[in-house]
């Protein structure tokens, strides 16, 4: 049995090469379902404009919306804005971690906010960038909380023995009073790290008075220092700003460097304080239930009031997971040890571990932004930088009269419509994995069961003839009704009738033989008395032909029937241990006297050679090998006789020179009633029955005969092939 490539190209290769095609159908849901997630992204971005919308309706032409009592609108950037907080902040925890989320909303000062002081009024401080600062303001319970973030590479506190309070770095507190009269000023200079102790000071920082209302903490940072105070709201007017001071000379203390949030010298550029009020407070909050983050910008596009966070601003509401119970624990430790991981490989997987920097300082900026403020609407995507997390956005402006006030900005996270097509996709795959992996199965048990009827069907086929081309075995049909049952049928039908054509072949020789035996021996019979009886000279001749004929015909007769009489007697044969270097070599000191005009060269090795098998048989195999070799020998070249061992076997081999074989015969030569003899070579009838005998003893002792055309020379070269015998 012979396996090529060709195996590898099967039926079950086909079925599953062409059931391959199947997975173009999850390619089409995949298509499907981005085209789904195009159609949900302009609807969620319709959805989140119409938001907008709606917030900005409600506030529009209400301008008093934007104000708080008589605190007046903030139209500059000097302005202060207040923003609410929901809980109580520790002011002596010596960290900022109690302000939280509030800290995004912190405004950063430096050096485009150098200003002159009143003790230099004709001087500006901007000699270097040594300072600068981070503050926010919130509003809890009727009081102003503040900190500030202080950048300064130099820190100088108050001298205990010195009086002064402007000799060092401080922070200076300048306010309106509530009844408008004139500007109040208050300065916070510790001698070190601690609670705060403010003092109401003059213009010219005289005359220092302990103001206890205002509390808070001073501590140092690995930067500067960070200061936390707190501020009755009865103590404000419509004014507010800070002012840093530093001081980088411990020996001169004089003031090298001021940053401040306004100027704080004139009443008319303090900064104005911007509370937004509980109206608009109420109208957003009204609005908190949409999954989505909003804001409430001014038209200078600072932020009034924010509700919910871009992190779960997700603007879809996934559904809930089957509780554990409902799950199948097989299914999904299979979905998370395999599945998952391999999705993850090419589905990108949202993630809220994100910050938007756009949005991380106090003002609000963007193309949407910019453009509702001029009065356009407008929506846009953005994505995060480092992240795969898009974000979506839409502004809409807030009008009163022909003004734009401010806008309303929503913002929604794209990170709910990813998990949604995830987890379709998801879906998705896992449906189409089940169902090709139960077409694949299906098909490859099919195909398998196909290609095992073929493959048994050809076995039998294989099985039915011998190497000598013989009929040995039957089919057994199949009970199939499909079309290979129908083949196996046809083929059983086939290899009955060709058994029977065989049988008769194979018995034709001996029955011819035996038929033809008795009037052969009659005519031979009466042609013998005609010889004894008188005849003239020409009838005598005659006679002499016909006595001719007569031998041939019994000759013929002969070998026929001698290859039946061979496999009848190898039947009830038996082996035993002959030496056969010396059978082979006694034969050929026969076949000396026998051919004379034959050469022979022999190459016999000096060590027994024993096989088990029969040695008139073994002489009968040479009588046929040498026979053949010397009815095709040419040249007189001498015939070669070689015996010898190789491995586990004995190889005898005869070889002659004179015309090749034909590449046809070497297989077919063998086989009865097969020669290749010319009509001109042959002196004597031959039914090339010699080397089909030799094949049958050959057998008979378990070993191989074949023929080769010789290398060496022109000429034929036969080997016969013999299991050694081991005692």
């Amino acid at each position: 049995m012979k396996f090529g490539f060709k195996n590898l190209f099967g039926i079950r290769f086909k079925l599953v090469f062409l059931s391959s095609f199947l997975l173009v159908i999850p390619w089409l849901g995949y298509q499907y379902i981005l085209e789904m997630e195009e159609y949900l992204q302009l609807g969620q971005e319709q959805t989140v404009l119409g938001t907008a919308q709606a917030l900005a309706t409600a506030l529009n032409e209400r301008p008093e919306l934007f104000n708080e009592g008589s605190y007046s609108p903030a139209r500059r950037a000097e302005d202060l804005y207040v923003y609410p907080i929901f809980s109580p902040l520790e002011l002596d925890d010596g960290s900022l971690l109690d302000w939280g989320a509030y800290q995004q909303y912190e405004v950063d000062y430096d050096s485009k906010n150098y200003l002159r002081t009143p003790l230099n009024p004709v001087r500006y401080y901007f000699n270097d960038d040594s300072v600068s600062f981070k503050n926010m303001v919130g509003e809890y319970d009727g009081s102003l909380y503040a900190y500030f973030k202080v950048y300064d590479d130099q820190l100088v506190y108050r001298d205990r023995e010195a009086l002064s309070v402007n000799r060092s770095d401080f922070l200076q507190i300048t306010m309106l009073a509530r009844d408008g009269s004139g500007i109040t000023n208050y300065v916070i200079a510790p001698y070190g790290p601690e609670p705060i102790y403010p003092f109401e000071v003059e213009n010219d920082y005289s005359d220092p008075v302990y103001e206890g209302r205002i509390t808070g903490q001073w501590y140092e940072t690995t930067n500067g220092y960070e200061v936390e105070l707190q501020i009755p709201m009865q103590m404000l007017g419509e004014r507010l700003g800070f002012t840093i001071f530093d001081v980088d000379d411990s020996i001169q203390r004089t003031i090298s460097t001021v940053v401040a949030t306004s100027k704080v010298a004139d009443a008319e550029r303090l900064g104005s304080l911007r509370l937004p009020t509980p109206e608009i407070d109420r109208i957003v909050a009204g609005m908190n239930h949409n999954n989505s983050r909003i804001q409430v910008v001014d038209f200078r596009g600072r932020v009034l009031l924010t509700v919910g966070d871009i992190q779960s601003a997700t603007g879809l509401q996934l559904a809930k997971a089957a509780s554990d119970d409902e799950k199948n624990k097989y299914w999904e430790s299979l979905q998370n040890q395999i599945l998952r991981p391999l999705y993850n490989r090419f589905l990108v997987q949202p993630s809220n571990d994100f910050i938007d920097e756009l949005y991380s300082d106090v003002t609000r900026e963007g193309n949407h932004i910019n453009s509702a403020l001029m009065g356009v609407p407008l929506t846009q995507f953005r994505t995060l930088a480092d992240t795969q997390t898009r974000i979506l956005g839409a502004a809409y402006p807030i009008f009163s009269g022909e003004d734009v006030m401010g806008a309303v900005v929503v913002d929604q996270n794209m990170n709910g419509l990813r998990t949604f097509r995830n987890q379709a996709l998801e879906q998705l795959f896992n449906t189409m994995l089940a169902v090709m992996l139960v077409v694949a199965l299906g098909l490859f048990f099919f195909a398998s069961r196909i290609s095992s009827r073929v493959r048994f069907l050809r076995n039998q086929a294989e099985g039915i003839i011998d190497e000598g081309g013989r009929v040995k075995n039957t089919m057994v049909p199949s009970r199939s009704s499909d079309e290979i049952g129908d083949l196996s049928r046809s083929f059983s039908s086939i290899v009955e009738r060709l058994t029977q054509y065989t049988n008769y072949l194979e018995n034709m020789s001996s029955r011819l033989s035996h038929e033809l035996r008795t009037p052969v021996t009659v005519v031979r019979s009466s042609i013998e008395n005609l010889v004894l009886s008188e005849t003239n000279k020409g009838s005598k001749v005659y006679l002499e032909r016909a006595e001719e004929g007569i031998s041939r015909l019994n000759l013929i007769l002969t070998n026929m029937s001698e290859a039946t009489r061979l496999e009848q007697m190898l039947q009830t044969s038996e082996k035993e241990k002959i030496e056969l270097r010396a059978v082979v070599n006694g034969c050929v000191e026969g076949y000396k006297l026998a051919y004379g005009t034959c050469a022979f060269e022999t190459d016999f090795p000096k060590y027994p050679i024993y096989i088990r098998g029969v040695p008139e048989y073994i002489a009968q195999l040479l009588d046929k090998l040498v026979a053949n070799a010397v009815e095709f020998s040419r040249n007189e070249q001498p015939i070669r006789v070689y015996c010898r061992t190789l491995r586990d076997h004995a190889t005898i081999k005869v070889s002659n020179s004179g015309s090749f074989l034909p590449e046809e015969m070497k297989e077919r030569i063998f086989d009865s009633m097969i020669s290749v003899r010319s009509h001109e070579r042959q002196k004597q009838p031959h039914l090339g029955m010699g080397l089909h005998i030799a094949r049958l003893i050959t057998e008979f002792h378990g070993g191989q005969i074949r023929a080769e055309n010789r290398k060496d020379s022109k000429g034929v070269v036969i080997t016969v092939v013999i299991p050694l015998f081991y005692d």
